[in-house]
């Protein structure tokens, strides 16, 4: 709209010069190398405008001219990017489908083509992998060292180079430079604490949350967990340093970051009772209770709160049972207590309440222990024992990564390897079926969610 209306202005500007110029047309005489020229000035002034015209076109064909070669050059160049990005393309496609000589052959075809050695080099270096090349692809990604834009690159795959090779060392080596650079990168802040966790630098992995937090690349909820785990295994270490406070410090701090956590409570309530104050583990034992009730807990409790003899750990294990009543290690902790306190009906009505709560093996194996002391029966005993091998397992703890099974609470899985892997749960039925002349087979019947069958294939 603008544009219309100063192009109508500009109009209107030369039609009323040119009528100005009409009404006053003057002479002009112009002498000049023998040569005589009478004209008006309006003529002189179309001429001059025309010559003008003619200039800037003259001007404007030779800057074009002056361009022309270097518009060339830029098109060439422009296509020969094109064909380079799409051989990246093409090897990124390549080495996702295991394509091992496309890849390779798409990485020199790039290289050749691209003045990116960030790219060509990363792809390079991924078709080498997928050869088996490391010597090249470690090559590759040493390359990408020498230059600051590709130097994360390179650190990364030097470090899942290391990782894949079980070098432990050098990982973790990798893993640090990488952290100097990226230190805002969640990944680079969960491995690094995951290859000092491994090699127990606790320390150092305590370090490596707290400028992870500091930077925002871990989250305080996610990494809660784990920073619990370093501080109760710094309360360790600082034990096995003679450094009781210390201890005390890294105890305290892991049970104030998840105060549920079982092994962290445990071990602080045994400092305090080993330090002649047990008054203090009181309240954390009764913390960890009411959310989450462990049986390991009542002794450590029974030892807090002094109970020497049986009738005060009845009482003191039905205060217990007060702070989470509906719980089912409730019941079979004042079921204990009274069992031995010989208070057998107040063992009995917790046992058989416990029964409700899909009881486990334990239950049954305490009530036969009650038969037996109760009545003397040991048919009846037996009985309950033969329940007690075909109910759930009792709980334990748990690695959610291979399934292996402990009974008490460790940092790493000695079967896989895992780290904060273990939690408390019941563990899957085994169950062992005759299969024919090989012996005996167990099937997993939690796991593998298919019914049991005999040897010929008839359902049991």
């Amino acid at each position: 709209m603008w544009r219309v209306f100063w192009i109508l202005v500009f109009l209107a500007l030369i039609a009323a010069a040119a009528g100005w110029l009409a009404d006053h047309p003057g002479t002009l005489r112009l002498e000049w190398l023998g040569y005589r020229i009478n004209t008006s000035v309006a003529v002189l002034v179309f001429m001059v405008a025309v010559i003008a015209i003619l200039t800037a076109a003259v001007y404007r064909l030779w800057i074009e001219l002056r361009r022309t070669p270097r518009r060339i050059l830029n098109l060439m160049k422009e296509r020969r990017r094109q064909r380079g990005y799409h051989a990246l393309s093409q090897g990124l496609v390549a080495v996702a489908s295991g394509d091992i000589a496309d890849a390779k052959r798409q990485a020199k075809r790039a290289e050749s083509l691209l003045a990116e050695p960030a790219m060509t080099q990363l792809l390079s270096a991924q078709a080498a992998q997928l050869s088996g090349d490391h010597q090249a692809a470690t090559r590759f990604f040493t390359d990408m060292l020498e230059q600051r834009e590709t130097s994360f690159l390179g650190l990364r795959g030097l470090l899942m180079q290391a990782i894949k090779r079980g070098d432990q060392a050098e990982a973790l080596h990798y893993a640090e430079r990488a952290f100097e650079l990226q230190p805002k990168s969640d990944w680079v802040a969960k491995t690094l604490m995951k290859l000092q966790v491994r090699s127990q630098l606790w320390r150092d992995a305590e370090q490596t949350i707290k400028a992870a937090l500091k930077h925002k690349a871990l989250s305080a909820a996610d990494s809660r967990q784990d920073r619990v785990i370093i501080q109760y295994q710094l309360s360790l270490l600082s034990i096995k340093n003679h450094d009781d406070e210390s201890a005390r410090k890294h105890a305290v701090e892991a049970h104030k970051l998840m105060p549920g956590f079982i092994p962290a409570a445990l071990h602080l309530a045994g400092l305090y009772i080993r330090a002649g104050n047990p008054r203090k583990a009181v309240p954390v034992i009764e913390a960890v209770w009411s959310v989450n009730p462990h049986e390991a807990l009542l002794e450590s409790y029974w030892a807090a709160t002094e109970s020497g003899d049986a009738m005060a750990r009845v009482r003191t294990a039905q205060f217990l049972a007060s702070l989470n009543p509906d719980h089912r290690e409730s019941k079979l902790a004042v079921a204990r207590a009274a069992l031995e306190a010989k208070l057998w009906g107040v063992s009995r009505s917790n046992l058989e309440t416990a029964l409700h709560d899909n009881a486990t093996s334990r239950a049954y194996r305490m009530l036969a222990d009650l038969e037996e002391a109760e009545h003397g029966d040991k048919d009846r005993a037996r009985e309950w024992l033969m329940r007690a091998a075909q109910a759930d397992p009792d709980p334990a703890w748990v690695c959610d990564d291979c399934g292996n099974a402990i009974a008490e609470w460790q940092a790493f899985c000695g079967k896989c390897d895992g780290f904060n892997a273990f939690v408390w749960r019941t563990p899957p039925r085994i169950v062992a079926l005759p299969a024919g002349g090989d012996g005996l087979k167990l099937l997993n019947q939690d796991t593998l969610g298919v019914p049991l069958v005999d040897a010929q294939g008839t359902p049991q």
